[in-house]
């Protein structure tokens, strides 16, 4: 049975072309019912409608408080019935209003290891750390997101980036991101096998 994935995304949405790749593919047992930005550039947006997948640009009202915000958004994305809400460069925090309607079905793509530079420009930070002497390398975590913690769910998966002295932030980023793209797809891979495995 193919998976249905609901993805979310504020910007570039190099993370989701991953996922549609690997579902056009075969490679991902899913397919992407649809990608929801809260921005409308977000070029992820047109990476959506590229695909023939339904992308909604899904703006906060100024009347509404961030709990009415994420009940709304909960309302819309139950109508695609998802067995997984994927966050994959979502940059609101989501609030008890939304995670509560999908619990252990949100997962977090994040780049940087556990317990290490949460929130944002997390890569940049690291190797600001890095400059400092601070660390020999970052990385990136696959988690769930149980409630408003910030970046520290239960860990699905995580991958070492080493960083290397001839970097530059961009390097390092390029670095990441092929990384991250590599770890979702594969720890999704690995959740819909077990989920399978799991029904029988």
């Amino acid at each position: 049975m193919t998976a249905r994935l609901v993805v979310l995304i504020s910007g570039n949405g190099s993370n989701l072309q991953a996922i549609l790749d690997a579902c056009a593919s075969g490679e991902l047992p899913a397919s992407v019912v649809c990608v929801i930005s809260n921005k409308a550039d977000a070029y992820g947006l047109v990476r959506a409608k590229n695909a023939g997948v339904e992308a909604v640009h899904f703006a906060k009202l100024s009347t509404e408080t961030r709990q009415e915000y994420d009940q709304r958004l909960a309302d819309y994305v139950t109508t695609k019935q998802p067995d997984y809400i994927i966050l994959a460069g979502w940059m609101r925090i989501l609030s008890s209003s939304f995670l509560s309607s999908f619990p252990n079905k949100v997962i977090n793509l994040h780049p940087a290891l556990p317990d290490t530079f949460p929130g944002t420009h997390a890569i940049e930070r690291a190797f600001e750390a890095y400059q400092r002497g601070e660390i020999d390398h970052t990385g990136v975590m696959v988690h769930l997101v149980p409630d408003e913690g910030v970046d520290n769910g239960p860990v699905l998966a995580t991958e070492i980036v080493s960083i290397d002295k001839e970097d530059t932030l961009e390097t390092l980023e390029a670095r990441v991101h092929q990384t991250e793209h590599v770890l979702l797809v594969n720890t999704l891979k690995k959740i819909l096998e077990e989920k399978v495995t799991r029904s029988y």
